[in-house]
């Protein structure tokens, strides 16, 4: 019996995977007591090196700044190109290094590094918890001494305020240097116009619309143009037209000319920041910018009814001429695209 309990394969292999003893907590590990912690000269070494950091952060957001108009973008230069872009992207990466480098170092050498437990509570705040969290706050700044630390906190509000800059003046300098309004307020749209197929300028007739249909629209004399200038008329002038029941229309007096036979034209540009809306839902007759979900009736003017958009589509008058292709009656008679352009520059 003796024997058969000593062979492996007749033991209890459950019983074998419970250990003797329980695993205890083994605890925290011993704490090393750093040499900032010691002598008073290497901690003001340590906060030396982290302002260092900072200032170098500075100094790259004002370099990158300054590089972006002192070694433009030539058209047609790739040499600039690149040049201009690996400037900037150096730049900009050694900034955001900086501060990252300089937080990090600060954090190991100068915070301090006790182990500590988070013991979360179960419920929901209430006025004592959050006093003891303001107390941990304060406990922070204390243990951090980002308040104490004058050199350190004024670098890093500097490094921190300065990052943003070369940002900042590279999105301002990408609006036109012409107004947007005057540049929006006109497009290719004439009377007399075509509407055609986008993108291969066939021109459309009014029966070829059919009800519920949408299409994709610029005008016919587009195709004429080339290059960056019909990318910029065409931004300008696209258009979905779409076909409903005359009697579904909700028509303001002013616009039941814009029509003809249920047919509307609406420009695409979304008057939120200018996405292409393009997703016509055909049982309830609505429009969908897929950028940020603004949503408009056709059957009332495109009016907004969800989204942040914060007017209707522009309409294009439409009408037929005597071939029976879909015209232009006008231009828009409001800008296209962004409210935010119309604002005071």
């Amino acid at each position: 019996m003796a024997k058969e309990l000593e062979n492996p394969e007749s033991a209890d292999h459950g019983s074998a995977l419970i250990p003797a003893d329980p695993i205890k907590d083994p605890g925290l590990p011993p704490h090393h007591t750093r040499v900032t912690d010691i002598h008073p000269s290497k901690e003001r070494h340590a906060s030396r090196v982290v302002a260092t950091w900072f200032w170098i952060s500075m100094i790259m957001s004002i370099f990158a700044t300054v590089a972006y108009f002192v070694w433009p973008i030539k058209h047609g230069d790739l040499g600039t190109v690149r040049l201009s872009t690996t400037l900037l992207g150096v730049a900009v990466g050694l900034a955001l290094l900086s501060i990252g480098l300089g937080a990090a170092y600060w954090a190991k050498h100068l915070m301090v590094d006790t182990e500590l437990v988070d013991e979360r509570h179960p419920t929901s705040s209430d006025e004592e918890t959050r006093e003891i969290a303001a107390e941990y706050m304060h406990l922070g700044n204390v243990e951090s001494g980002f308040t104490r630390r004058k050199l350190i906190r004024n670098s890093l509000i500097g490094a921190l305020a300065l990052s943003p800059l070369p940002a900042v003046v590279m999105l301002r300098d990408l609006a036109p240097a012409d107004d947007p309004n005057v540049l929006l307020k006109q497009t290719m749209w004439k009377q007399g116009e075509r509407l055609a197929r986008d993108p291969s300028g066939t021109p459309i007739k009014a029966s070829d619309v059919t009800l519920g249909s949408a299409f994709h629209v610029i005008p016919q004399s587009l195709n004429k143009l080339h290059g960056a200038e019909m990318l910029n008329e065409k931004a300008k002038a696209i258009v979905l037209l779409m076909r409903l029941k005359p009697e579904d229309l909700k028509e303001l007096p002013e616009r039941k000319g814009w029509s003809y036979d249920g047919i509307v034209a609406y420009s695409k540009v979304c008057t939120h920041v200018g996405c292409p809306v393009a997703l016509y839902e055909q049982q309830t007759h609505h429009l969908l910018c897929p950028c940020h979900q603004s949503t408009f009736d056709v059957t009332e003017h495109c009016k907004v009814i969800f989204g942040p958009a914060a007017r209707p589509l522009p309409q294009l008058p439409i009408a037929i001429d005597s071939e029976g292709y879909l015209v232009a009656q006008s231009d828009f008679l409001e800008p296209v695209g962004p409210s935010f352009w119309e604002r005071e520059r």
